[in-house]
């Protein structure tokens, strides 16, 4: 199924989105740009009274996967692999996040998968303050596979019985 920007939006109402305040903000149709705000509130402020470290990192998940799922297309598989967050400064207030990715990259993803079978993608996310000042670096390892390369999972001979 092909999402909709409008769809994804819906990932705002997404209880873990929700619960901390994180939104999407702007969303091309064409899933190449996403730009992904939070609001600081009671719910989302750590003890020292700045940014929880976790919802900084939880506004970056999902966002290059559904980015790459949807202008890859339906023949690739896409996961999320690792991801590395690395805090600069405390943050406070609204803070922000953009994703990008360009058609060139999305070629080249595209023509490495398909002369490997698999490969992965790394990605840099800045978290921004107002101010534009860096709060949070994240470094995301995104996994990619073309389905007709995937090995159909075999049957495994029952255990024999021990007398």
């Amino acid at each position: 199924m092909k999402w909709k920007p409008w769809r994804v939006k819906l990932v705002n109402y997404w209880p873990p989105f929700l619960g901390s305040g994180i939104r999407v903000r702007r969303m091309t149709a064409d899933f190449r740009l996403i730009e992904v705000e939070l609001r600081q509130s009671w719910f989302n402020t750590n003890y020292v009274g700045v940014h929880f470290g976790g919802s900084l990192y939880a506004m970056t998940d999902p966002f290059y996967m559904l980015m790459l799922i949807e202008n890859l297309g339906p023949h690739y598989i896409v996961w999320d692999k690792a991801a590395v967050i690395r805090f600069k400064r405390p943050g406070r207030g609204v803070v922000s996040a953009r994703f990008t990715l360009s058609q060139e990259q999305i070629q080249e993803i595209q023509a490495r998968v398909d002369r490997e079978g698999k490969s992965e993608a790394q990605f840099q996310i800045q978290v921004l303050d107002q101010k534009g000042e860096v709060v949070a670096e994240v470094e995301k390892t995104i996994y990619l596979r073309r389905k007709d390369l995937v090995k159909a999972p075999t049957k495994l001979a029952p255990a024999p019985h021990a007398p």
